[in-house]
């Protein structure tokens, strides 16, 4: 799984044991993926250069304070190169979390044009000798100078003010790379685009998506407030030129990814909206709305074929629950018992990543609770609406099959999750997810978290219950373009709205709301309530699945 060979630091008594100082480790072995294609092999041909990837490092440089929760950040080399392959960066990660690295490494193809070239020379980036901050060493980052028509993809740290070896990282023929962007921090005093300081962030492609060729290389680049730093050229991400899907997982190894990590999720206790199956959904009473007839719905066969197929959310179709007070009530209610987990399965990465994006379908959305300081406020009709679309992903990797990290839709956005970060079942790979009241969005850990301030915000309570979904049981994948065996149900094209338009007069709605606060609080609660994403006011019934952003491109955090 990786490991890390420690220098201790001369001080390493005074320094408080930091989660990185221990390595993550899978609670269960992985399967023996069943065999076919290029999946789990190792390597990835990217064309003009063979890639691997490396989850072993010698730690170089350690700061124990800055960054993320303020504990610091780790910086290594990769060492354990398979035979021929050359080092592109150093690996560098926040000390809040138990040490999972990756970064890939690359040999050249034996093409006309050498792939991989040495620099030229290094410039120093930066140095923290003259820096307030506690650290085992003084240490140094360099970026590769490259010769013309190559590019650095990645720095390189020390501890003494001599330049690196020439031979110590390789720099990449132009045509073979893309461009880049800082992704998570890393380290800094003072995060921010408004921040002069040195921070260090990790290095992702530009261009993300199903259709995209940017490949990740795992390693670490560097800004000083809103830009690179004077002394270091831009570096880049790699390219897939061959724009294929060789790495991709076959069917039976699609099996085993969802039965190795797919998640248990569970509903709030309390939450009386629970999820159904699409079919059930349609089967118990689902109508279908077209504009100017809305006095003759249509009722939807259990796959959806009779729904309009294709075009765009243009208003002239939606859907909504059975007219029939007491069936409505029921079908808002979900069925939990008949909930499928439906898996859209997709290259990222330049097909080096599998995402495994896990779409779970909710009848309805119950109502938002708001809490100002101590006050919990119902928030009345704001949050309800028909047909509630929510997911999760899996971003596993192509070389060896790790789960690296999870999304967490969350509303608008949602975040990403570090596999070392997950809970595990107990004995098993598979982590836990959790809906929230109402709302359903996804967390990784139970609790109450608040959308907004630490005074004022949206609450998304989470817990353990008995209303659980095991996404491995009961599931569909609904989608995998990649895979010429997968047809996608009808329902899946259906491009209009889950949900009708919910005519509600928001303002009338938070000043009720609001009406139970003192006026200090009040005006605190209306400024908050302008600054929310309209999904969460629910007026517009949402779209599905396949008509969202994340279906093509990566998730938005």
């Amino acid at each position: 799984m990786g490991n890390c060979v420690s220098m201790h630091p001369s001080n390493s008594n005074k320094i408080k044991a930091m989660p990185i100082d221990s390595t993550f480790n899978f609670p269960s072995p992985l399967p023996n993926w069943p065999h076919g294609g290029g999946f789990a092999t190792g390597t990835i041909d990217l064309g003009g250069l063979i890639t691997s990837e490396v989850t072993t490092f010698n730690k170089v440089w350690a700061t124990y304070e800055g960054g993320p929760e303020n504990k610091g950040a780790t910086f290594f080399e990769p060492i354990g190169l398979p035979q021929g392959y050359c080092i592109l960066g150093y690996y560098g990660q926040p000390n809040d979390r138990a040490l999972f690295g990756r970064v890939v490494v690359a040999k050249d193809n034996g093409g006309a044009t050498p792939a991989l070239k040495k620099p030229q020379d290094y410039a120093l980036v930066w140095s923290s000798k003259n820096v307030n901050v506690k650290q085992d060493n003084v240490g140094y980052i360099w970026a590769p100078i490259p010769l013309d028509g190559y590019q650095a993809t990645g720095l390189v740290v020390t501890t003494t003010p001599e330049k690196p070896a020439l031979d110590n990282v390789m720099c990449v023929r132009t045509d073979l790379t893309s461009t880049c962007e800082p992704d998570e921090w890393i380290w800094g005093r003072s995060k921010g685009a408004g921040s002069d300081e040195f921070n260090i962030y990790e290095s992702r492609p530009v261009e993300k998506g199903t259709q995209a060729s940017a490949v990740s290389t795992g390693t670490f680049t560097a800004q000083t407030g809103d830009g690179t730093t004077s002394k270091m050229p831009v570096l880049v991400c790699l390219k897939n030129i061959l724009k294929n899907n060789s790495s991709m997982p076959n069917l039976d190894q699609v099996k085993t990814l969802i039965n190795s990590y797919s998640p248990m999720i569970y509903n709030h206790p309390k939450d009386i909206y629970l999820p159904s199956s699409v079919e059930w959904f349609f089967t118990n009473g689902a109508l279908l709305f077209t504009k100017g007839q809305e006095s003759n719905p249509t009722p939807i066969d259990p796959i959806g074929s009779n729904l309009p197929q294709g075009g765009s959310n243009d208003g002239l179709y939606w859907l909504d629950l059975p007219k029939d007070k007491d069936a409505r009530e029921r079908v808002m209610k979900g069925d939990i018992t008949s909930a499928y987990a439906y898996f859209h399965i997709k290259p990222m990465l330049g097909g080096t990543y599998t995402d495994v994006a896990i779409w779970l379908f909710y009848p309805f959305n119950g109502g938002s609770t708001a809490k100002v300081g101590i006050v919990n406020i119902p928030l009345g009709k704001i949050g309800e609406h028909v047909g509630d679309w929510e997911h999760v992903t899996l971003r596993i990797s192509n070389f060896n099959g790790f789960l690296r990290k999870v999304f967490f839709a969350q509303h608008a956005k949602g975040e990403w999750v570090h596999a070392s970060n997950l809970e595990y079942l107990d004995n098993s790979n598979r982590f836990v997810a959790y809906a929230s009241l109402h709302g359903h969005a996804t967390y990784a850990h139970p609790g109450d978290v608040l959308q907004g301030t630490e005074f004022v915000g949206i609450r998304n309570d989470t817990a353990k219950s008995d209303k659980m979904l095991d996404t491995t049981k009961e599931y569909k994948i609904i989608s995998a373009d990649y895979i010429g065996s997968i047809t996608e149900p009808p329902w899946l094209n259906y491009a209009r709205e889950w949900g009708p338009t919910i005519a509600y007069n928001i303002d009338d709605e938070i000043k009720k709301a609001s009406g139970l606060l003192p006026g200090v609080f009040r005006k605190k609660f209306i400024k908050f309530t302008k600054s929310l994403p309209a999904e969460l006011f629910g007026e517009e019934g949402p779209i599905g699945p396949k008509m969202k952003r994340s279906w093509d491109v990566d998730e938005t955090n």
